[in-house]
């Protein structure tokens, strides 16, 4: 009798259900219709000729904007190259470049890449692409992607204009797969501390990570401080597999959950590479998504230290959906969750609202003061190892705070930076004396320990800046000197070396990786803060 009651409960919920579904699909075709018959009707009878494809996508970008800030619409000519950052590869000749007096200048040559294969060097001047001159006529970074771009095993025709060279030179480059690196910088802080910093969570960013912990694995890495400041994040399975570099085997990483999107869970598995070492973790505003996946994991189980200021506070899932003419879009499917059980998505109650979190933030002292950040007892939770406060509803609050460098708010040097004087002095100081820097410092050890920027260097960079009517402000200058001297060493290594010594001269006396290699290196204070007050 109970069971043939408990049917008769369950066939009349599925048929309620049944009858749901069968509603919402009405009310979807119904709407669907309407809007059909709106375009057709524009189509046939609008005074005017109207472009309905275009009106089609401004009603999707404004349904989208209804929903959430994060749910996108992307064009079909967009796709592809907001795609390329993620799967961590495109098809070109394998340079990093800098249009420099309005002429392509070749910075770097990707290492094994077709470029470097066929003899490209650092200073070589691309004049001609293909038959056509593309030097002195306003080149922008989007031709220089036009131009030498393509498909796999396409060739493309180049002439070069190289120093102490009279002639143009040839070259006949075949166009391969570049890989895009979303590891900016590793190398060792000191005899037992690594750092390692990444740009985003691509497709390739485990491995990346991997690679780079084995090479300091060789150099008898003992701790770790992993700069997440300003990754705005990227694929899920990236954040997931990086965080099981440092949880233990069935550790949740995250979960996610949504109203058509069933819960699921992802537990560490047993491959960890990095499980027993002292770990911080260095985060900021724009510290998003995955970022904030791999941090909420590591302070969840209270593995590692969080320093910096409160992160985006980004927790929604969004998924790609194709659309018939090849156009994408990106909806927003489920929540994701923290082992502890937090949403750490922030509220988003208005798009524009939402887009000016960053100045409020700056306007109510956040930035600065740990005190000004007011969190919602409701979203209180406990670390789940040693039952620590936590809070969700937005954002991940580091466990030790570090204030935004105030320098940021001295307009003359902020000038230099936008109008590109910094780098454009840098790029040419390099381009006229490389043979000279690079015979004497063979080792970026060699550099960093005998090259210094001058006072000199720096009256030059003023008075390039006042050539851009940038005037020159004596009371600022004397205050940022020290940081423009760094910022044009930083500058120059890069140009000389890689990206990675570009970090290590520029965060020598950063104060969020000397704060965490303080904490880490010492014993009683790194496990001071994984424990209650």
């Amino acid at each position: 009798m109970i069971r043939n009651k408990i049917s008769a409960v369950g066939l009349l919920l599925g048929a309620f259900l049944f009858i749901v579904n069968i509603s919402f699909g009405q009310d979807v075709q119904m709407n669907q219709q309407k809007f059909a018959r709106l375009l057709r009707l524009v189509d046939s009878y609008y005074v005017d000729s109207a472009n309905v494809e275009k009106l089609t996508e401004k009603a999707i970008v404004k349904l989208l904007g209804e929903l959430d800030p994060h749910s996108v619409y992307i064009s079909k000519e967009e796709v592809e190259r907001m795609n390329e950052p993620l799967k961590g590869s495109f098809d070109g000749i394998g340079i990093s470049f800098n249009i420099f007096k309005d002429t392509l200048l070749v910075t770097s040559t990707i290492p094994g890449g077709p470029s470097e294969k066929v003899g490209l060097r650092a200073g070589d001047r691309i004049m001609n692409v293909d038959g056509k001159n593309i030097a002195g006529i306003g080149l922008k970074n989007s031709d220089v992607f036009d131009m030498l771009r393509g498909e796999k095993g396409t060739t493309v025709e180049i002439k070069i204009q190289r120093k102490n060279v009279a002639e143009l030179l040839d070259f006949t480059i075949i166009r391969g797969k570049i890989p895009i690196h979303s590891l900016d910088a590793s190398y060792m802080i000191d005899e037992s501390t690594g750092y390692i910093k990444l740009n985003r969570f691509s497709a390739t960013t485990a491995n990346e990570f991997r690679n780079a912990l084995a090479e300091l694995k060789k150099e008898h890495v003992k701790n770790l401080i992993l700069d997440l400041r300003g990754n705005g994040g990227g694929y899920l399975k990236a954040a997931i597999e990086l965080s099981d570099e440092f949880l233990s085997y069935g550790q949740l990483i995250v979960y996610t959950d949504g109203l058509n999107h069933a819960k699921r869970e992802y537990n560490a598995s047993q491959r960890g590479n990095f499980e027993k070492g002292k770990l911080a973790i260095l985060v900021d505003e724009g510290s998003a998504s995955a970022s904030e996946i791999v941090t909420g994991a590591v302070q969840d189980w209270d593995r590692g230290i969080v320093l910096g200021r409160r992160s985006f506070g980004k927790g929604l899932v969004q998924q790609p959906f194709k659309l018939n003419d090849g156009a994408v879009v990106r909806l927003t499917t489920a929540h994701y969750y923290t082992p502890s059980g937090r949403c750490i998505q922030k509220p988003y109650e208005g798009v524009v609202n939402y887009r000016a979190d960053y100045q409020e933030r700056l306007n109510n002292g956040e930035m600065f003061s740990a005190d000004s950040v007011e969190f919602d007892e409701a979203q209180k939770y406990e670390t789940l190892q040693n039952h620590r406060t936590v809070f969700g509803g937005g954002g991940i609050m580091p466990d030790i705070f570090i204030p935004m460098d105030t320098s940021s708010y001295y307009q003359y040097f902020n000038k230099l930076r936008r109008n590109n004087i910094l780098n454009t002095y840098a790029l040419e100081f390099v381009d006229n004396s490389r043979a000279k820097l690079e015979k004497k410092f063979k080792t970026f050890e060699k550099f960093s320990a005998g090259f210094s920027v001058g006072d000199e260097m720096i009256a030059e960079v003023v008075a390039q800046g006042e050539k851009e009517n940038i005037e020159k402000d004596e009371e600022s200058l004397n205050v940022t000197k020290p940081m423009m001297k760094k910022e044009l060493k930083a500058l120059i290594a890069r140009n000389i070396f890689s990206l990675s010594e570009f970090y290590q001269v520029y965060y020598k006396d950063d104060e969020a990786v000397l704060k965490a290699l303080e904490v880490i290196t010492s014993r009683e204070e790194y496990s001071s803060h994984l424990v209650v007050n």
